[in-house]
C-alpha cells in the first residue's frame, strides 16, 4: 500500500488519484528528503537581475506561413494572496497544436504535426504582474488513462521565482469545454471552486476584431484564492 505524504487540500491536487492511473507511479512513496538551505537558496533563472534572453510571447511566428487553428490571445496577471503583482517571474507554455499533437518524440498521437506552429512560448511579468501569448487554441486529444480517454483543451503554465525551488506549473482550460466533466486531472481537486479557478474567461476587452479572441487568466499563487498548482 502507498502512501501520499502531501496533506490533504481540497483546494490541490494530491499526489495519487485513484482516477489519474498514471499517478500511481508518479507520487512518492517513501517520506520526502530535507533539502540543505544551502541548495534551495541557489539563485536559479535570476529573474530579480533580468533576463538574458528575448521574450517569445508569439507561438505563431517562425514558420514559413500561419499554423493551422484558431488564433486566441491568452493574458492575465501572476499575483500573491493579497492581489499585489509578482513581477519579474519568469512564465512560461507549453501546449499541444490544433490537432491535439505536442511536438515531442512521446507524443504517438495519430494527428498532424503543424510546422508553422511552436508549441512554446515564454515572458517576464511586467511591474502589474502581467503576461500576454498569441498563440492557437490546442486541441483535445486521446491520452489511455482509460478506455476512450480524452484530455480537453488546456495550455501548461510554468512559473519561475528566483530561487531553484520556487518553479509552480498549472494547466489552464477553456470555459464550457464539455470534457471538463470526465477529466480526471482536473476532479482530482475536490473543491469545485479551486476547479473553476483553472478555467480561463472570455474576455471581449480583450478580443481583437478579426484577428483572435481574448481569454484571461489570472494566477494567484498563495492563500484562499490560490490556484490549483501541480506538484
Amino acid at each position: 500500500m502507498t502512501t501520499a505524504f502531501r496533506a490533504a487540500d481540497p483546494t490541490q491536487p494530491p499526489y495519487d488519484y485513484p482516477g489519474y492511473t498514471s499517478t500511481i507511479k508518479r507520487h512518492p512513496e517513501q517520506p520526502l528528503l530535507a533539502v540543505p538551505r544551502e541548495l534551495v537558496e541557489v539563485p536559479g533563472v535570476s529573474c530579480a537581475r533580468g533576463w538574458a534572453g528575448p521574450d517569445i510571447t508569439d507561438l505563431t511566428a517562425g514558420g514559413t506561413g500561419a499554423p493551422l487553428g484558431e488564433r486566441i490571445i491568452v493574458a492575465g496577471r501572476v499575483l500573491d494572496e493579497d492581489g499585489r503583482p509578482v513581477r519579474r517571474s519568469l512564465v512560461e507554455v507549453w501546449q499541444a497544436n490544433a490537432a491535439g499533437r505536442y511536438i515531442h518524440e512521446a507524443d504517438q498521437h495519430r494527428a498532424p504535426l503543424d510546422p508553422n506552429f511552436r508549441g512554446d512560448g515564454r515572458m517576464l511579468t511586467d511591474d502589474e504582474g502581467a503576461f500576454r501569448f498569441l498563440t492557437i487554441k490546442p486541441g483535445a486529444y486521446p491520452w489511455r488513462n482509460s478506455p476512450n480517454a480524452w484530455r480537453p483543451a488546456h495550455i501548461h503554465f510554468s512559473l519561475f521565482g528566483s530561487r531553484n525551488d520556487s518553479r509552480l506549473v498549472t494547466q489552464m482550460y477553456f470555459p464550457g469545454d464539455p470534457l471538463l466533466a470526465y477529466d480526471p486531472v482536473v476532479h482530482s481537486i475536490a473543491d469545485a471552486a479551486a476547479r473553476e479557478r483553472l478555467v480561463s474567461r472570455f474576455d471581449p476587452d480583450l478580443t481583437e476584431e478579426e484577428w483572435a479572441l481574448g481569454f484571461r487568466f489570472d494566477i494567484v499563487l498563495r492563500g484562499h484564492s490560490a490556484t490549483p498548482m501541480e506538484s
